[in-house]
């Protein structure tokens, strides 16, 4: 029974990838922004200077008198706000721990701590009163920002880059010189909800969709990685210029000028030691990587290379097509980090390890940096689908041939039901008690989230549904209603309940089957919801002589049924169960005594808390 089970799990998950392959709110508004910037970087005492130039368009119904900037490097100093954090969670972040568990962020000198400052700063040519406040500049402006009109944001800056603690730094482990994310002074995003001048602990971001227009002056020895298009790659080099070109540097700098387009983060990276391979895809983008000239490292980033690009062509196939010319894997940072046309991660990996958090960091270009929501308020939007799809993407790419491939996200979240410690998804990034809670309800139980999903409107649905999000929200601001409503025009359903019990409370699902007895010549089923949440139901029946067919139990509230996911097998749709009542009554045409087994969910796509009361088998 349980092999039979385990089998047709396998056939919905291969649905799954078959469909893969196969196949606004008017009132809606966001903010804009253009940057100029240029920076002088001294690789010896790590300190920059820069000027930045910003012009910010109100598209707001709103007149603003203040506006807020991110400091970010500011929470490297003893004190901060992420420093009092790590010192105070229970379970707090090893990478940022000394060996006997202190915060490594209390204990930086003057000449180790992260800084950025703002020197001046004026509005349309007036200066403006600002003030800091650890990772937050307040800004009081000269002159309001009417609705649908422009102000230039002129500041000069002051930065020196921490030592690698998180994400950002210089001198990580791996020994490379400068991971540059969130270096600069940042626009906070003002949107339908107001401003979103999050003091950084070291979680989740949300930015102003805009334009980069960054030049960067440092030592010519060193090699840069970045989001964004190199302006100058013949007078750079570094593996930049074109095809039989002799770049002549003089003096001791280089400048490099980027522009990234239509994007909401900038990031650069740059080492002595980075060697430079590009691959240019066939009608693709071209990849960038950059990693440290180490022998042990070289076979895996050279065999990784064409993995990249199976997975660019997965999820632009799979989600939409990825929209810039460019992207970039680049070894830095602490682990793995998206940002805007490239990642940060650490590259000194087993193979397996090196394309997983590649495939991860490549697929947050869709369900982040194009697709950018409030990852501080919904992490789940931005963490769990990107978890949701590298799941498939490795599934097919890495020959894993998984009957679940998000086997290990239900693990992770049946262990936080398990632990009493699970936290509504609504909860704020930043308000977490543990890491461990904000970690599985972001990845784990984001990512069911979708597969789930999948489960109550069908496969097919599920991915038409992803599409369509990506084709009606790209380069917006989504938030958890607009994937359930576009989920709902796809599949003809209401999903309100599905969105609100799953995301909005900590509610669980707990099917049972109670008895079974005979009823004449067929037998009865009593089936018990004893979890708060709703589901409908699949329901496996095997008999005596190994025949399956399935029933399914609509959920009335849904307003709607799913095709039949076992379309080699026959299935009895019954009547609706609605969600208040606590029991249900299933009639099985056959007589008990042919009845082998029966089994809630064989697809387990479902995530029941209890799986050992979903299953009956005959007495043998």
């Amino acid at each position: 029974m349980i092999h039979l089970i385990k089998k047709i799990a396998f056939l919905v998950v291969c649905g799954i990838s078959t469909v893969l392959m196969a196949q606004g709110n008017q009132t809606y508004w966001q903010q804009h922004v253009d940057y100029t910037m240029d920076v002088n970087m001294d690789v010896e005492t790590y300190q920059y200077t820069g000027s930045q130039k910003l012009v910010y368009t109100n598209n707001s119904p709103d007149v603003l008198n203040r506006v807020y900037y991110h400091l970010y490097f500011n929470a490297f100093q003893p004190g901060s706000d992420m420093d009092i954090r790590l010192q105070t969670i229970k379970d707090g972040d090893k990478r940022m721990l000394t060996e006997d568990g202190k915060s490594r962020i209390s204990t930086l000198t003057p000449e180790e701590i992260g800084y950025l400052h703002a020197i001046s700063l004026t509005q349309d040519g007036a200066p403006v009163k600002f003030t800091e406040e650890g990772t937050i500049l307040v800004v009081d402006l000269a002159t309001p920002i009417p609705p649908n009109s422009k102000t230039v944001l002129e500041m000069e800056f002051k930065g020196q880059v921490p030592l690698q603690i998180r994400r950002s730094g210089r001198n990580s482990k791996e020994g490379v010189a400068l991971s540059m994310s969130q270096w600069y002074p940042k626009l906070s995003e003002y949107d339908f909800e107001g401003w979103h001048p999050n003091p950084y602990i070291a979680r989740e971001f949300h930015g102003v969709w805009g334009n980069f227009d960054v030049k960067l002056t440092l030592d010519k020895n060193y090699t840069v990685g970045a989001s964004g298009y190199l302006q100058n790659p013949n007078e750079i080099g570094h593996g930049y210029q074109d095809a039989g070109t002799k770049v002549k540097t003089k003096g001791k700098t280089l400048t490099w000028h980027f522009k990234a387009p239509m994007v909401h983060d900038f990031m650069w990276a740059a080492d002595p030691e980075y060697v430079h391979d590009v691959l240019k895809m066939e009608n693709g983008p071209t990849l960038h990587f950059l990693y440290k000239n180490d022998p042990k490292l070289t076979k895996n980033w050279k065999d990784l290379q064409p993995k990249t690009a199976e997975t660019m062509r997965f999820l632009s196939a799979n989600v939409g097509q990825y929209p810039y010319n460019q992207y970039s894997v680049i070894q830095g940072g602490d682990g793995g980090m998206e940002y805007a046309m490239g990642t940060l991660i650490t590259g000194d990996r087993s193979f397996g390890s090196l394309v997983g958090v590649t495939v991860h960091e490549m697929a947050h270009s869709w369900f982040q940096h194009v697709l950018a929501t409030n990852e501080s308020k919904h992490s789940w939007m931005d963490e769990g689908f990107t978890s949701f799809i590298s799941s498939l993407c490795m599934n097919q790419i890495m020959d894993q041939n998984k009957e679940n491939p998000f086997e290990g996200s239900y693990k992770g979240y049946y262990a936080l039901v398990n632990s009493g410690k699970e936290q509504p998804q609504t909860t704020h990034a930043d308000r977490y008690d543990l890491n461990f809670a904000y970690g599985i309800a972001a990845y784990s139980k984001g990512s069911i989230f979708l597969s789930q999903l999948g489960y109550v409107i069908g496969q097919d649905k599920l991915m038409e549904t992803l599409k369509k999000y990506f084709e009606d929200f790209k380069f917006k601001h989504p938030t958890p209603n607009d994937i359930k409503r576009t989920a709902e025009k796809v599949s003809g359903m209401e999903l309100d309940w599905y969105l609100t019990d799953w995301t909005q409370t900590t509610n669980t699902i707990d099917y049972a089957i109670n008895e079974v007895v005979a009823d004449g010549n067929k037998t009865k089923v009593i089936l018990e919801r004893k979890g708060l949440m709703p589901m409908p139901l699949d329901i496996l029946v095997v008999d005596g002589n190994g025949n399956q067919e399935t029933y399914y139990i609509p959920l009335r509230m849904m307003r709607g049924e799913k095709d039949n996911p076992y379309p080699n097998l026959k299935r009895t749709v019954k009547e609706d169960w609605s969600w208040a009542k606590p029991t249900y009554e299933l009639i099985i045409d056959k007589p008990l005594n042919q009845v082998l087994g029966i089994s809630i969910d064989p697809s387990q796509l479902m995530a029941d808390i209890d799986r050992n009361n979903n299953n009956w088998q005959a007495d043998q």
